[in-house]
């Protein structure tokens, strides 16, 4: 998976990778030739006191340092650079392949992961492309040039080659396998995390109202905990790292310089050259020490990046059609024709075998218990689920051979969760409509009864509005939802329960300013309040997902014993308060 992440994100930065591989190329070739530059000064300059000699070969050392330096520094911006971007482009992928999500694919997810996923998986995978093109790249290059040049230095020492470079990436190699588990653990936890805190701030107004705060702070200190425990065991296994390759390091180069110290005396090496042996040594074991701590990051990138290809790989269950219709002629009529939902695995359908019509200039009422499913009969409608049997028509056509687009542009839905975004009242109403002016915003707030409570504000339509309209009231956020709807000047309304938090009087102001803006519009309600859909033209009684009753109030008072029921339910409590 990893792979393929990589191959598929960093193909369109293939030559800035082949330029950083040539400036990395370049600057190892010239960090080799220094230490051979210093051994010739050592042993024709130094030795033979040739002042000449030795500014002229200190000349070309610097210039090669100079050369090295400039290439180096070209080639870390340009892998930093190519990293970004690849960073960039995968959160792009992810974030439009959840936004393509119905509200099953989401659910399956959940929210804390979707959003880690993006973010810090992301950001491990990120880290990974910028080490390789500053590090692991220049390793081979380095090791493979270092055991060369040493071996042209002095091939008796070089058995202590043979032996440093396995015994090192072996120790470090075994270090790095015993730290997958724990990274796979990490990113799991993570998510624990991520899911704690965004209830806890979600939740907060529930947390303090029942005083839970003490139970909430176990909870989060328990996944917190765990995510110390694991972050602890890597990293105790990531200290063992650098002690490791430091011994192997030091011991090595004190065995080239005993080994070495006996081959000068017996004059079968110079000093300039064990000098030259030692550095390339140095070189040889810092590449491998870098090619292994890229290679420490590879576990973590590759849980990572299975996490981001399991996103990535997960189509929607809701797909735009092959051929879609993108314009049609009609009003807006609704028709359900035996509709049916059921998740996968279920043992149960949510909705079964629902008919019935929802005609422009009229408006349908939807009435039942809690889950009597709703809410999912009207997701059919925009396709935020797609029916598993049967069909949802708008104006004679099936709606999952409309373009989405096409679709959603003849809908108003105000959610049974009225969600409003950070910004200003303004910019949540223009939601519906971008190029909406302040008049329609003003005429949307008035007729969804927001105008009074929008002109009380500091600033009126520029007045903020927190993440999920938290610095407002619940029906404010209704009513504000409902001028968003109706901003859009659709011809299918769908009201999903979004009068429940509106006291009578405000309720009853609301559905009468609604009448005249929706009288050629098709409106369907989802509402639990009797009086909320008394004068609707046709009601529609559902129970356990299925169609028990259907007429007008008087009509399903007459014929159908679960309205009655509910209309009973609903006088008694009016009676008791």
């Amino acid at each position: 998976m990893l792979v393929r992440v990589l191959r598929t994100h960093l193909r369109p930065y293939a030559g800035n990778l082949l330029l950083v591989v040539v400036l990395q190329l370049v600057g190892t070739i010239a960090s080799l030739y220094l230490p051979t530059l210093n051994a010739d000064i050592i042993d024709n300059g130094v030795a033979k006191g040739d002042t000449g000699y030795i500014m002229g070969t200190g000349g070309w050392m610097l210039g090669v340092s100079v050369l090295q330096i400039a290439c180096t520094i070209t080639a870390v911006y340009f892998g930093a650079k190519t990293a970004a971007l690849f960073g960039r482009d995968v959160r792009a992928a992810v974030f439009h392949r959840v936004g393509e999500f119905s509200a099953r694919e989401v659910n399956q997810f959940g929210a804390p992961t979707l959003i880690s996923r993006s973010t810090n998986d992301v950001q491990q995978i990120q880290m990974l492309v910028v080490m390789t093109t500053t590090m692991l790249v220049a390793a081979p290059i380095t090791m493979i040039g270092g055991i060369i040049m040493a071996v042209r230095q002095d091939v008796g020492l070089s058995w202590l080659v043979v032996v440093a470079v396995p015994l090192l990436a072996g120790c470090v190699g075994f270090i790095a396998s015993r730290m997958v588990p724990q990274f796979r653990k990490m990113q799991k936890n993570i998510d624990g995390v991520n899911r704690v805190l965004r209830e806890q701030i979600s939740g907060i107004r529930v947390v303090r109202a029942f005083v839970r705060e003490p139970h909430e702070v176990e909870r989060f200190g328990e996944a917190n905990a765990n995510l110390t425990d694991t972050a602890i065991r890597a990293g105790r296994l990531m200290a063992l790292v650098f002690p490791t390759v430091m011994l192997i390091l030091n011991v090595s180069s004190v065995a080239v310089l005993w080994f070495g110290a006996s081959r000068i005396e017996d004059g079968k090496m110079e000093v300039g050259a064990l000098t030259a042996f030692l550095s390339y040594l140095i070189q040889i074991l810092f590449s491998v020490m870098m090619g292994v701590f890229v290679m420490i990051m590879v576990p973590r990138a590759s849980v990572c990046a299975d996490r981001i290809s399991e996103v990535l790989d997960t189509e929607s269950s809701v797909r735009p059609p092959v051929t879609p219709i993108k314009s049609f002629t009609g009003r807006g009529q609704l028709v359900f024709e035996r509709a049916s939902f059921k998740y996968p695995g279920a043992a149960e359908p949510v909705l079964r075998d629902i008919s019935f019509v929802a005609s422009p200039g009229q408006t349908t009422a939807i009435i039942g218990s809690t889950g009597a499913g709703k809410t999912t009969l009207l997701s059919l409608v925009p396709r935020l689920i797609d029916a598993t049997e049967g069909r949802v028509l708008v104006d004679g056509i099936d709606v999952r051979d409309i373009d989405p687009e096409a679709l959603w542009e003849r809908i108003g839905l105000v959610p049974q969760r009225p969600y409003l975004f950070s910004g200003s009242v303004a910019s949540n109403l223009r939601y519906g409509n971008p190029d909406a002016t302040d008049e329609e915003l003003w005429e949307a707030l008035e007729i969804a009864q927001g105008k009074d409570f929008v002109e009380a504000m500091p600033d009126g339509l520029n007045s903020p509005i927190a993440q999920g309209g938290t610095n407002v009231s619940g029906g404010q956020r209704q009513r504000l939802a409902i001028a968003r709807a109706l901003v859009r000047k659709p011809e299918i309304y769908l009201f999903d329960d979004s009068f429940s938090a509106l006291d009578l009087a405000t309720d009853a102001r609301l559905r009468a300013a609604l009448r005249p803006v929706t009288r050629d519009a098709c409106m369907v309600v989802v509402a639990q309040r009797v009086s909320t859909i008394i004068d609707a033209d046709q009601i529609v009684v559902i129970e356990d997902g299925a169609i028990v009753g259907k007429g007008s109030h008087q009509e399903l008072l007459d014929t159908c014993p679960t309205y009655v029921e509910i209309v009973e339910s609903q006088r008694s409590a009016e009676e008791a308060a």
